[in-house]
């Protein structure tokens, strides 16, 4: 009977060494993969100006009062 639990537990940890690795293989696979989205922009487009205050942020900033 030990044997039986003996192996249950052998078989729980090698399921969570397995989920540790894929969680580890999609971390590693997804940095990766944004990287080339970064270096797409040029010189002129990285110094633009990108936050607009348009009407409708000016009136959130009214009604929240910041």
């Amino acid at each position: 009977m030990t044997r039986r639990t003996e192996d249950k537990g052998l078989a729980r940890r090698d399921f969570l060494k397995a989920a540790g690795i894929g969680v580890a293989a999609a971390a590693a696979t997804g940095t990766s993969a944004a990287a080339p989205a970064a270096a797409s922009e040029n010189r002129d487009q990285r110094k633009r100006a990108r936050y607009r205050e348009t009407d409708h942020v000016k009136k959130f900033y009214a009604s929240n009062r910041l």
